[in-house]
């Protein structure tokens, strides 16, 4: 796991721009702490930091091949998870590898197939190749876009990185965010391409890039595809466990510290215990780590979307599945910190996040990072199994929306009231958001015969799969790789995706409850506790004294009057909510106050050039 980072100028020689190139790399160092190495080369030049995973003494990048042709260099981040055989293939073909790395096998893999290698990499990537063979850039980013992969084309070339603030770092960017960029930043849609900062896309998923002087072009060689489903009842859930298997088998080869993150939910008991299992077969014992907030077992109130805490079903399976657990305990006031605050915004370039939940995923990810490098998480599976509440409320499955917006309110709970008037109306985000709904469901095929029911869950399945994951896979990377940690996400594997999507809304909740087909495939893994489980999502802490802090923040605030995010927000609304008592802040203000810090830190932070055009 890195990050890469790189610059095409064809009417200029870059090997003179080596403190642009420079910085760029620098700014993915918290993605590559291990090691650091540039390349340039007439029009091209390439930037990469590593994070060592597997070969460390090999696999330093950017890694290069010289042909009779010319020179090809690649930068590669994320892990191809068949790299072994690949390598065995490629070998018969005649090529001699020099490191046991897998982004050697990658590089070879492009010098035989050229950008059709996508098809064949199973895994979880993002990498570019200067083919100097014929003076063109490729980018390939993976099918389920875990990894982030960001390009702004310029008027001879292209620049691109793993983040944007790669991007930014080089004088050739510039960071404005016009009034389409907020609309991104203030909806929960996650429009393929988009990437907020005015000029700049990003690399979809299951897409090749390829840059020349004729200028960019683009190749899909994924997508979501509609296809019969002729298993049984107990012919699927016995291909769901073998594809499990597999996955987490194959997730599990890394040549440092291991762990997983429980929940104690279906989906990361699930996984514990199938790689508790696996290593126990090498006699080793998995770690595992998990979040929980000072006394929330002990005072925790049911509310619509959590009916328990998650401790008490994370020791169940601790116990159960023989790992060597700990809990990472937050209070309120690490949740609460500005600094840590700042820090999330910095992981994430944008103001987008979750609050709290947010603060409390990058704590835990730097906490874990002390005992381990790669960790395995659940994340995705409630898109691929239909684990949300949303599936199963009829309204959400009846509106021509959105299902999560349905669910979860428009416009991401109450941030737009936090919103100056003037600003709301210019955004008119309930059209954007309708706009994007119906492009987001023109691209859905239908297969025949399916019942009406069955097309409108195969809709919404499609919408969390190609738009919603989206979001919660960045919001992991970046809140990971910030910290050096690299999460893996074994859910995300194309195969089982492609094999449930598939699946009929009838299979997928044949016993009338969420993740039935994961279910039964684990049932004989995962304590009973756990199998009887009602879906929780992430924990979000419960103390009052986190409100109060926020409160304490935005009253500073208030007290800089001439701060440009008043220019955003309104500033009455913003006093209003500052002022309440603790309860009604708890229910009613919170998510505003923590979306004003986050707009006002971002502004610190990035002084970005805001057009409202």
């Amino acid at each position: 796991m890195c990050g890469i980072t790189g610059w095409v100028s064809y009417d200029r020689d870059l090997r003179t721009e080596a403190a642009a190139l420079d910085a760029m790399t620098q700014t993915m160092s918290c993605r590559g702490p291990d090691d650091r190495g540039t390349w340039a080369e007439g029009p091209a030049a390439l930037g990469h930091r590593r994070l060592a995973i597997i070969d460390l003494p090999g696999g330093r990048q950017p890694m290069t091949a010289k042909t009779p042709d010319g020179t090809v260099a690649l930068v590669y981040s994320g892990e191809t998870y068949n790299f072994t055989e690949l390598r065995r293939e490629l070998s018969a073909q005649g090529h001699r590898f020099t490191t046991d790395s897998d982004t050697e096998v990658v590089l070879r893999g492009y010098l035989e197939w050229g950008d059709a290698l996508a098809e064949r990499l199973n895994g979880m990537y993002a990498f570019a190749v200067w083919d100097g063979r014929h003076d063109e850039l490729v980018m390939i980013r993976d099918r389920m876009g875990i990894k982030p992969f960001y390009y702004y084309p310029t008027p001879d070339g292209v620049l691109f990185g793993s983040e944007p603030k790669a991007i930014l770092a080089n004088p050739l960017a510039r960071a404005r965010v016009r009034l389409d960029g907020l609309r991104e930043l203030f909806t929960m849609i996650k429009t393929p391409g988009h990437a907020v900062w005015d000029g700049m896309y990003e690399v979809e998923p299951g897409t090749v890039v390829t840059v020349d002087r004729q200028g960019l072009h683009r190749r899909v060689y994924w997508q979501l595809e509609t296809r019969p489903h002729a298993d049984d009842h107990a012919t699927s859930i016995a291909t769901v466990r073998s594809l499990l298997e597999d996955i987490v088998r194959r997730q599990l080869v890394a040549d440092v510290p291991r762990c997983t993150l429980l929940s104690g939910g279906l989906d990361s008991s699930a996984m514990t215990a199938l790689a508790a299992r696996q290593l126990a077969e090498r006699g080793e014992k998995v770690r595992s780590f998990a979040v929980d907030f000072v006394g929330q077992t002990d005072n925790f109130v049911a509310d619509e979307l959590r009916g328990t805490p998650d401790t008490p079903f994370v020791h169940d399976v601790a116990r159960d599945a023989g790992t060597d657990h700990q809990d990472i305990v937050l209070d309120a006031h690490a949740l609460a910190d500005l600094d840590v605050r700042a820090k999330v915004i910095r992981a994430r370039d944008l103001p987008m996040g979750f609050g709290d939940m947010d603060a409390s995923l990058y704590l835990l990810f730097r906490a874990i990072r002390e005992h381990s490098t790669v960790a395995l998480s659940g994340e995705s599976a409630d898109e691929v199994f239909g684990g949300y509440l949303q599936f199963f409320d009829e309204e959400a499955r009846r509106a021509d929306a959105f299902p999560w917006l349905v669910r979860f309110g428009r416009h991401f709970g109450e941030d737009a009231d936090v919103l100056r008037p003037d600003l709301t109306e210019a955004l008119d985000l309930e059209t954007y958001v309708a706009e994007g709904y119906r492009t987001a469901v023109s691209a859905i095929e239908r297969l025949d015969g399916e019942s009406d029911f069955e097309h409108r869950m195969r809709r919404i399945c499609h919408l969390h799969l190609t738009r919603f994951v989206r979001i919660l896979l960045d919001r992991k990377d970046r809140a990971s790789m910030a910290v050096g940690l690299e999460v893996r996400v074994p859910f995300c594997d194309h195969r089982l995706v492609e094999y449930v999507y598939n699946t009929p809304w009838s299979l997928k909740s044949f016993d009338g409850r969420e993740k039935s087909l994961l279910r039964e495939a684990t049932a004989d893994l995962i304590p009973k506790s756990v199998y009887d489980r009602v879906k929780s999502p992430y924990p979000s802490t419960q103390d009052p004294r986190y409100a109060t802090a926020l409160q304490e923040h935005a009253r500073d605030l208030l007290a800089r009057p001439s701060h440009p995010v008043f220019d955003l927000v309104d500033r009455e609304r913003v006093r209003e909510a500052a002022h309440r008592d603790t309860p009604q802040i708890m229910q009613a203000s919170r998510r505003g106050l923590e979306r004003t810090l986050d707009l006002a830190l971002w502004l610190d932070l990035y002084a970005p050039e805001v057009s409202l055009t």
